[in-house]
């Protein structure tokens, strides 16, 4: 589990709630940052997350509109606690994920290794990604104010266009999925790379395996932003 870190001063009540969550790994090293205490580039730390090696590349513009900025000040704290709560609630159901909380957001990265994986040359949901699926989904209609964020991935091995194709099929039946499962369709963008956004090396084994992935990021949506900056006051 991998946690972003940034230096920045932690304030008593970053702190309180920081203890709070102490339980989950994916938020006991968060600092205030990442907590939304203070203000952060646009996506960049979330987008690296999803794009890994190739972020310089053209075409990332609209996922950083989708996922924003860090929102500062008490609203931002109020938001991080949520955040906090619903990656180690993800944790909990779904423990071959990997969680990782980035600034306000989630991102949880499956591949075959882990909750959500999918056959050679297959994008069907295979029985044990299903379990999975279900699980992630029954916690997204516990946490409904946030937006989520689906993009698909392959290695180098076969034709590019057969991968942009393959990542597209892929990251459009986790989508799918989990609207079906009672879900709102406008919560949901979904992306696909093919094999140009690898985070491993495609030379070897292992790392073709990681780079067969889906990434799901979840964001707060305006509801969840205005509600907090009413109960902080700043609104």
């Amino acid at each position: 589990m991998k946690t972003i870190y940034n230096k920045s001063i932690i304030s008593i009540l970053v702190l309180a709630l920081i203890i709070s969550v102490s339980g989950c790994k994916a938020v006991q090293n968060a600092n205030n940052k990442q907590k939304g205490g203070v203000i952060g580039a646009a996506g960049g730390a979330v987008l690296g997350a999803i794009l890994g090696n190739n972020i310089g590349k053209g075409g990332n513009s609209e996922l950083g509109a989708v996922i924003g900025g860090v929102v500062g000040g008490g609203a931002g704290v109020l938001i991080g606690n949520k955040m906090d709560k619903q990656a180690q609630k993800i944790e909990e159901e779904i423990p071959g994920a990997e969680v990782e909380r980035i600034d306000d957001a989630i991102v949880i990265t499956f591949d075959e290794n882990s909750g959500v994986f999918f056959d050679t040359n297959k994008y069907n949901i295979n029985s044990n990604s299903q379990q999975s699926l279900n699980k992630l989904a029954g916690v997204f209609l516990e946490y409904p104010d946030t937006n989520i964020l689906v993009v698909g991935h392959t290695d180098n091995t076969g034709a590019t266009e057969y991968n942009m194709t393959l990542s597209k099929n892929r990251a459009n039946a986790v989508t799918n999925y989990l609207q079906n499962k009672g879900l709102s369709s406008g919560r949901f963008t979904t992306n696909w790379y093919g094999e140009d956004q690898p985070t491993n090396d495609n030379t070897t084994p292992a790392g073709r395996a990681k780079n067969r992935r889906v990434n799901v990021a979840i964001v707060p949506n305006d509801k969840m932003i205005n509600d907090a900056k009413i109960e902080s006051g700043e609104n």
